[in-house]
């Protein structure tokens, strides 16, 4: 039996260090099995030709704005539900919690409808060329069908993240990611039905990944409920949830369209260009996953702490979450660096793929060094209610400074530009994060005595 007899006094007294681990490790794994199952697709696609390989580039835009909408929800909703928990106010939480499930929930019925009705202009403007179109259609509509499952479990993820209960949210996650895969190899290779055999395998996962993580709610497995009758769609809730998750949907909103022009941007040069950059960005988006997990599982011993005044263990939690995840994702670099070439030739035997694809991905490696600092800032504000310093700086590195970036880059040094755009993003977002970050601990009062 664990000596910590609630919640409350793990996430409070048990050493910041083995916390983050025990919180971060189930989300890594997470993370990382959502990363694979996302990399298979592209894997199985890759196996038709080069304009499907370029299609999932494409989605990836779509998939963007989907997650940006069940981010919002997910992480204002579960900011907030931390606080509240670290000041014992259970009944607060539930309100939340309910209420930011079923805003999602709604909000992914809405994309479902209206988003099959307008699929073909949706994916040309994702910057579809006319080879890549009936491919990205097709994808699309599949991940509009599952487009209710997809943000609404991005609330209960993080619900449950929030809470402390990461085991629990990794076990929905990767099981889906797990038959995610398998329905791949099924609908592609034994049954030959082409990328509709993707898109069609990542919406069934979908909803049997949002079936598990629902089960938790209703098997009680949290303090919180999804209960309709905590329900509270009034404007003081509503707008607290969307302000508190407005950074990641910026983060998120800004990826998509940051996918729009590059996939724009690099069409100029063909369908090569286009499944190269999205080969990468998915090879980056796996080494990633590494500090986006661990970070994940600051956010809760950041907020829960903050709410609870106890201002030590928030810098301890900080610290310890920065130096592990640049270690973890140096490591991870370094490996992908060395090994580019076999690492992209994996997704699309194309010379001209592989060709296009390793500069961008050396580029990558070398600027994720740069990217746990900017990740633990935009997790700290956002996950203590900071909800201007969040916002801005979430904003930085797929929009305020990768779009100018890349549309100056991409018309001064074509090609060549566009290859480095990412990565000259990610070494100016976090120098910006600097001056907030020492500006905050130099302010952060001494823990409360009561």
């Amino acid at each position: 039996m664990s000596k910590y007899k609630t919640q409350f006094d793990m996430m409070t007294m048990q050493p910041v260090p083995s916390l983050i681990m025990k919180l971060g490790i189930p989300t890594m794994i997470s993370m990382f099995v959502t990363s694979i199952y996302n990399m298979a697709d592209s894997y199985f696609v890759g196996q038709i030709n080069t304009s499907a390989s370029g299609a999932t580039g494409v989605v990836l835009g779509l998939m963007a704005i989907l997650q940006a909408i069940g981010f919002m929800f997910g992480h204002g909703s579960g900011s907030i539900i931390s606080r509240k928990l670290g000041e014992k106010d259970i009944e607060s939480a539930r309100r939340f919690s309910a209420t930011g499930f079923y805003s999602a929930l709604f909000a992914g019925i809405f994309f479902l409808v209206f988003g099959s009705l307008l699929v073909t202009p949706l994916m040309i403007l994702l910057g579809s060329t006319e080879t890549i179109l009936p491919y990205a259609r097709t994808y699309g509509l599949c991940i509009l069908f599952a487009a209710p499952a997809l943000v609404s479990s991005c609330v209960m993820n993080n619900i449950l993240r929030y809470e402390g209960r990461a085991f629990f949210a990794m076990i929905g996650l990767t099981s889906g990611g797990i038959i995610n895969i398998f329905l791949d190899a099924l609908f592609m290779q034994k049954m030959n039905m082409g990328i509709f055999g993707a898109g069609l395998a990542t919406a069934i996962s979908q909803y049997i990944s949002w079936f598990l993580l629902l089960t938790m709610f209703i098997l009680k497995k949290t303090q919180t409920s999804l209960a309709f009758k905590y329900t509270k769609f009034d404007l003081p809730t509503l707008s607290n949830i969307i302000t508190t998750g407005l950074p990641s949907l910026a983060r998120q909103g800004l990826a998509s369209i940051s996918t729009m022009v590059l996939n724009n941007a690099a069409g100029v040069y063909g369908d090569s260009a286009i499944a190269a950059m999205a080969i990468v960005n998915k090879i980056s988006m796996l080494i990633f996953s590494a500090v986006l997990g661990i970070g994940q599982g600051f956010q809760p011993i950041c907020g829960f702490n903050y709410g609870a005044k106890k201002y030590s263990r928030v810098r301890q939690a900080f610290f310890f979450t920065l130096i592990f995840g640049t270690i973890s994702l140096g490591l991870a670099s370094a490996t992908v660096f060395v090994n580019a070439e076999p690492c992209i030739r994996f997704f699309r035997n194309d010379p001209e793929v592989i060709n296009i694809g390793i500069r961008a991905l050396h580029a990558q490696c070398i600027a994720l060094l740069f990217v746990p600092f900017q990740v633990c800032n935009n997790m700290l504000f956002q996950s203590i209610g900071y909800k201007f310093n969040a916002t801005f700086l979430s904003s930085l590195r797929n929009g305020l400074f990768f779009i100018p970036i890349l549309i100056i880059f991409s018309l001064v040094w074509g090609l060549s530009g566009i290859q480095i755009a990412q990565a000259v993003a990610d070494v100016m977002t976090c120098l910006t994060c600097i001056p907030f970050t020492v500006n905050f601990f130099e302010k952060l009062p001494k823990d409360s005595k009561a």
